[in-house]
């Protein structure tokens, strides 16, 4: 990968690590349906007047919409209004790779690795660790929604999946006009008309800052180079470096938030990375191998052969 590309990767890694600290800030000024209706308001206006809509089915759109903007943000802004630390979250939330392999192999029939199952087991033994620990510093509550969020954002990658090639971009700015409805009717609902005028009337800086860091920060720019470089390099070589959002989220935590894990959660928050490792690169370590095997027994028997030729001469 180039140096600048690098440059790219690791700034969207740093915006998507921040984005749970921001998530926190926000919606100590903002509740949470009302946080996610002007987040994605702002985030597709006025940038789908600039950018062409993807080639993608309506019904497709309003699915990605419903699911990996709507449903995802909306479990999750709930889950960390409820107790979920901004750290953790931004560690539960990378679940989402092992509901989107469940997801793939019973929808579209992707095949299940042993290397994928044993990533899976590793990061749920870990989600228990994390689970066994909640109380003040995490509610049950909190870990559930964040699992549920996890859940929709794995039901977006599956839609994804089938929409098949589309400029990224694109898609998130189009689908981030499906969110704001529900999400306005959701407030309207559980947090009232009252609430809404009170918080949009007394909005503060620091809210101003979340809803601008949200949604052009973390969505219009973090997608918008994630998606160049998807287009110049392997998934496969850019995915990868998605497993470093939540050591930038749990640091972040820690030194803008004061967050601290305990004991038992640190030995969760290392499962679950190591789960998510396993997943990553199983396949390619059980490659490495399997070749360094093959190679060595090659070796192995044309010594034989060698020797009896040298005998020969």
């Amino acid at each position: 990968m180039l140096p600048a590309d690098l440059g790219r990767a690791l700034i969207v890694i740093l915006l998507w690590g921040l984005n749970f600290v921001v998530i926190k800030i926000g919606l100590d000024g903002l509740p949470p349906m009302l946080l996610g209706a002007t987040r994605f308001t702002l985030a597709a206006i006025p940038a789908v007047f600039f950018i062409r809509r993807p080639k993608v089915p309506l019904r497709w759109l309003l699915a990605y919409g419903m699911t990996i903007s709507f449903g995802q943000f909306a479990f999750l802004f709930s889950a960390m209004d409820n107790g979920m630390p901004a750290g953790l979250a931004s560690l539960a939330l990378q679940s989402q790779a092992f509901f989107t392999l469940l997801l793939a192999a019973a929808l579209i029939g992707e095949k299940v690795r042993a290397h994928n199952l044993i990533g899976l087991l590793v990061a749920a033994a870990g989600l228990l660790f994390i689970g066994l620990h909640s109380g003040t510093s995490m509610t049950l509550t909190g870990l559930a929604l964040t699992l549920c969020a996890a859940l929709m954002w794995a039901c977006g990658n599956i839609i994804t999946k089938r929409v098949g090639q589309v400029d990224l971009t694109a898609l998130v700015v189009w689908g981030s006009l499906v969110p704001p409805l529900p999400f306005f009717a959701m407030s309207l609902w559980l947090e009232g008309p009252a609430r809404i005028t009170q918080a949009l009337t007394q909005i503060s800086g620091s809210s101003i800052f979340a809803l601008i860091y949200l949604a052009f920060g973390a969505t219009l720019l973090g997608y918008g180079l994630w998606s160049r470089l998807l287009s110049r390099y392997p998934a496969g070589q850019v995915a990868p470096f998605s497993m470093l959002v939540p050591v930038i989220g749990l640091s972040s935590a820690a030194l803008l938030l004061g967050e601290s894990l305990s004991a038992l959660q640190l030995v969760g928050t290392a499962l679950v990375m190591g789960g998510l490792v396993i997943n990553v690169f199983g396949g390619r370590l059980g490659r490495s191998s399997a070749q360094a095997l093959t190679t060595a027994s090659v070796s192995d028997s044309s010594q034989p052969m060698m020797r009896n030729a040298s005998a020969r001469d």
